[in-house]
């Protein structure tokens, strides 16, 4: 129990220190600059508190359970003994797997990627202002639910990149080349909501989980390197989204005409 309180106790220390800068400078403006009490101080100051909390809470709870969790299914689905236990069974040996003994890794990782993208704070802020400002034309969960899709794109084509050993480049052009085309086809409402959904991703929650599991897996794949392999899922974590919800924006335009 003490050592929880510490851990706490240290959470919050931490939140403070990279909340306050932010805190800084918006009274900062308010007063030196813009040169007027802040509105509703006593609102403000209750609100920092709450997002000091909550911080802390939601950091902890990560560092508690989800990452590892999230480190030990990683680890557990890349072990040798894992992967290579039924080709051990039949007499082959790990230079001799195919891209398909991996499969429950690529299930893996697609779930991960769906889930942790659901779970990311600021892809929920971003969905609520952006249903917010568009009179509800942008639905909240069907934009999550677009990101979810991509981010879970990526991760999966990432670990498959890892598995075969395909360079990176060719995955990030020919992803670039579809969004350049979609972009051209796309409703202008959606385009500059699509390029932040990729970026959004890649916060708190999806990023050590997704970066455990490519270096695991790198670490046990023969012939890859963690360092020059077992990096890229992000990349692609944030490029699939991209793609993902500009084909949701155009379903829904399409549906919207069809209606009319």
């Amino acid at each position: 129990m003490t050592a929880w309180l510490l851990s706490l106790l240290s959470a919050i220390a931490h939140t403070v220190r990279d909340v306050l800068p932010i805190a800084a400078i918006l009274f900062g403006f308010q007063w030196l600059v813009i040169r007027k009490p802040m509105p509703n101080l006593k609102k403000v100051l209750i609100g920092f508190i709450y997002v000091l909390v909550g911080l802390a809470l939601f950091l902890e709870g990560l560092n508690q359970a989800l990452f590892p969790l999230g480190k030990l299914m990683a680890q557990q689905l890349t072990d040798p003994a894992f992967i290579y236990g039924a080709l051990q069974a039949t007499g082959h040996t790990a230079q001799q797997a195919h891209w398909w003994d991996y499969r429950w890794v690529y299930l893996f990782a697609a779930m991960i990627g769906f889930s942790c993208s659901l779970a990311e704070p600021a892809l929920i802020a971003v969905a609520m202002k952006a249903h917010q400002v568009s009179g509800g034309t942008v639905g909240v969960w069907g934009l999550r639910i677009a990101v979810a899709i991509g981010a879970a794109t990526g991760i999966t084509l990432g670990v498959f990149r890892i598995v075969t050993g395909t360079p990176l480049h060719y995955y990030i052009i020919i992803g670039y080349i579809i969004v350049m085309i979609q972009t051209a086809f796309a409703p202008r409402m959606i385009i500059p909501l699509a390029y932040d959904s990729g970026g959004v991703t890649t916060s708190t929650v999806t990023v050590p989980l997704v970066t455990a599991l490519g270096l695991g897996l790198a670490s046990v794949v023969p012939g890859r390197s963690p360092l020059l392999d077992g990096f890229g899922l992000i990349a692609l974590t944030v490029l699939c989204p991209l793609v993902t919800v500009m084909e949701y924006a155009q379903l829904s335009h399409w549906r919207a005409k069809r209606r009319a």
